[in-house]
């Protein structure tokens, strides 16, 4: 059975965007970048919302193609940039949207329609792990139909004071179960986190 892991930055207060919507705030750290790389060969799709989707395409493909890529916030390009640039590059790419209909970045498929039971469906297939990253209608409405497995957070050392959430429209709680907490000497904290 495939497995849903759903990752996202977040700030101490809880925000995964600022209120314009930039991530220029996440604390890069490059033991968190190598864990990332890591964990890629588990990967087997992306799924994702059409903002994310589009804030990623604009600069990923582009970092898979340059041999010494920028970081996207803003930090010093890494070995881990290019890795992951070519694993996003390279993975199959699922975006739910009623509007984007001309994709550019390979490998990537466009559905309308964000059916719960159809994600059920795919979780039963053979297969590797399924990512969502930001995306937080998606997170949101998986979260809901309890479709996503595993919960990684990486809470940065700051407050932002105002912004986006993550998750929204949760009808109920939802109880986590502590996997990990690892702290880093950046003063990020990777938590993992599943359904209780």
């Amino acid at each position: 059975m495939r497995r849903i892991v759903a990752f996202d930055h977040v700030s101490a207060d809880g925000y995964f965007a600022a209120p314009d919507g930039s991530l220029s705030w996440v604390i890069q750290d490059p033991e968190i970048s190598k864990a990332a790389g890591e964990g890629m060969p588990q990967t087997g799709a992306i799924l994702f919302g059409r903002k994310t989707y589009q804030m990623f395409e604009q600069f990923w493909p582009k970092a898979a193609e340059s041999p010494n890529p920028p970081d996207p916030h803003g930090a010093q390009s890494s070995e881990g940039t290019k890795a992951m640039a070519v694993f996003l590059t390279e993975t199959p790419k699922l975006v739910f949207s009623k509007t984007l209909k001309d994709p550019k970045w390979k490998n990537t498929r466009v559905l309308a329609e964000l059916d719960p039971r159809a994600i059920e469906e795919m979780k039963h297939e053979q297969g590797k792990n399924m990512m969502i990253f930001g995306s937080g209608q998606v997170a949101s409405l998986l979260s809901q139909h309890r479709l996503i497995d595993e919960y990684q957070l990486v809470v940065s050392p700051l407050v932002l004071g105002g912004g986006r959430t993550w998750l929204n429209g949760m009808p109920s709680s939802l109880k986590l179960k502590l996997l990990e907490a690892k702290p880093f000497a950046s003063g990020n904290v990777m938590l993992r986190y599943a359904p209780a």
